[in-house]
């Protein structure tokens, strides 16, 4: 896999002879609508297949391999029927793989919504490990919310994706509500109530196991929610089914914030299956305008993760969209939310060119409308690599991509040429 970045001038002509691959294949792969229209800085994923090369004089196939940005090792794997690597012939014809950067086995979880496109369903399943479904709202009594999810389970059973339940304590009609996480939190009753429940949902709808989203806890509930994990992992564990959380990005053990104060790292480090970092939203709908997931940022909040929680439990979160911002910022004015997609046509359409930030590792424009200065950060194929290879740096077991919605067909490339992704089905 290469990524290549756009410079003035170039086609996709250009840059298939380069790489010495077809111009359909770049077109196809990266799923351009608009070849012909390329944007400078726009990224394009070009995944180059076996080559043949015949040996002139003086090569070797370290030589080789290096004209070609391959390992000997990959070299000599591609070629059995070379007996000793140190004869070899001119005029003879060896294979040249593909070039690639395995990293190993990762797993991957992606949330969608129950409305999400089934051919965008599809064709995002085989990339992941688990299908995390937003979600079952839990209410005050310790009922939760039905949603219409039964054909996104079965897609992803019969693609060998494991469903997961996901609650949260959202307000029916409104946001992450910190009163009524404190109704379930507080009350042992209400615990019971929900637990039975959680249990037949699991059973009914043939999920996998669940995914606790529980945001706003209130400092003080800290504890009782670390109480609360333990009995659920407690029952559903011995009934067979994995338990998940999803926590705030802490820079620290004494974080201050009510997004932060109660979700206890080593706790659910210990007690959970897998520990899901929101490593997102620096820059947000109500931000200034910044990268929404900057890698500098990310990094400082695995520094502390691998410090409380198993490596091999920590799902990395990625963004799956970016934010288009209306300048002068005014506190209180709100972001458009915008596909990765998007954003490189937006460039397109308005003339302008994107730059890379080398901090966040993250892309970035800027245009003008009805006299207005715009500003957008979104993920390219660059971001997505350095997200991956900061995974495999600090060794983690997984990432999450919020959220699955939105094809970004980039993404998936890179992801299938850095990792084997595990299916536990």
């Amino acid at each position: 896999m290469k990524i290549h970045v756009v410079s003035a001038g170039e086609s996709i002509y250009l840059i298939a002879r380069k790489y010495g691959v077809s111009p359909q294949k770049i077109i196809t792969d990266n799923e351009l609508a608009n070849p012909d229209q390329l944007v400078v800085g726009q990224t394009l994923v070009i995944i180059q297949s076996t080559r043949r090369h015949t040996v002139a004089a003086g090569e070797s196939l370290y030589s080789i391999a290096r004209k070609y940005g391959v390992s000997l090792q990959a070299v000599l794997t591609a070629n059995p029927q070379i007996p000793n690597p140190s004869q070899i012939v001119i005029g003879q014809v060896i294979t040249i793989p593909g070039e690639s950067q395995t990293y190993g086995t990762i797993e991957v979880n992606g949330y969608a919504f129950p409305n999400i496109a089934m051919e965008t369903l599809r064709k995002t399943l085989p990339y992941l490990t688990y299908l995390s479904i937003f979600s079952h709202q839990v209410n005050s009594d310790g009922s939760v919310t039905n949603i219409t999810d039964s054909q996104l389970i079965q897609a992803a059973r019969a693609a060998r994706v494991a469903p997961l339940m996901v609650i949260t304590n959202i307000q029916s009609g409104g946001s992450f509500n910190s009163d009524l996480a404190r109704s379930i939190l507080r009350n042992p009753t209400v615990q019971n109530t929900l637990i039975n429940n959680i249990i037949r949902i699991l059973r009914e709808k043939n999920y996998y196991g669940l995914d606790i989203d529980f945001e706003y806890i209130y400092p003080a509930d800290r504890e009782n929610y670390n109480n609360f994990l333990r009995r659920v992992v407690n029952t559903l564990r011995p009934l067979g089914y994995s338990v998940t959380t999803a926590l705030a990005p802490k820079l620290s053990a004494e974080q201050k914030g009510v997004l932060y104060e109660a979700h206890d790292y080593p706790v659910h480090g210990a007690l959970a299956d897998h520990v899901i970092l929101m490593t997102y939203e620096w820059g947000y709908t109500y931000s200034p305008p910044k990268a929404v997931a900057p890698l500098n940022e990310v990094r400082k909040v695995l520094n502390y993760a691998v410090s409380a929680i198993p490596r091999q439990k920590i799902f990395m979160g990625i963004p799956n969209y970016g934010y288009d911002w209306t300048l002068p910022y005014v506190t209180g004015t709100a972001a458009k939310t915008i596909s990765n997609t998007a954003a490189v046509d937006l460039a397109r359409t308005k003339g302008t060119m994107i730059q890379y930030d080398a901090t966040a590792q993250s892309p970035t424009l800027t245009y003008y409308e009805a006299g207005k200065k715009h500003e957008v950060w979104f993920e390219d194929a660059r971001s997505i690599y350095a997200k991956l290879t900061l995974a495999h740096e600090f060794r983690l077991g997984g990432v999450s991509y919020w959220t699955i919605g939105r094809y970004f067909p980039q993404n998936w490339l890179v992801l299938r040429s850095l990792y084997t992704i595990r299916k536990v089905l």
